[in-house]
């Protein structure tokens, strides 16, 4: 098990990470299982309230991870919703809320290029 401040420093590492770098490894993982960037975005426009131009201007930008999800305009309350394992980790047990933000997003590109419909991975 790891101790608190390793946990903290981990966390802190993937905070400061640019979501511009991020972004394009999204889209690979996608469109490796035949999904699209379209269907990428449609995700990110869901969880974080972000729409096409808000999205290009975070990657412009280079917002790291924190930022990009602070700032997110309006988080889906449905996001609750969203259970599984990623990296090992449950993301409803998640404790700190940035990062169970940040475990969300990979969780719902890790359902599309699973091949999930988009009305079950949005929570509809």
């Amino acid at each position: 098990m790891k101790s608190n401040r390793t946990e903290i420093m981990d966390n802190e590492k993937v905070f400061s990470m640019k979501f511009s770098k991020i972004y394009p490894l999204y889209i690979q993982k996608a469109e490796r299982k035949n999904r699209t960037k379209e269907e990428v975005d449609e995700i990110i426009f869901w969880l974080t309230g972000y729409n096409e131009e808000a999205l290009t201007e975070q990657i412009n930008v280079g917002a790291d991870l924190k930022t990009f999800f602070e700032q997110a305009p309006a988080f889906n309350p449905n996001s609750a919703l969203i259970k599984g394992v990623v990296c090992g980790v449950r993301v409803e047990e998640i404790q700190d809320p940035l990062m169970q933000k940040i475990r969300y997003l990979d969780k719902l590109i890790d359902e599309l290029a699973k091949g999930k419909p988009m009305d079950k991975i949005l929570r509809k």
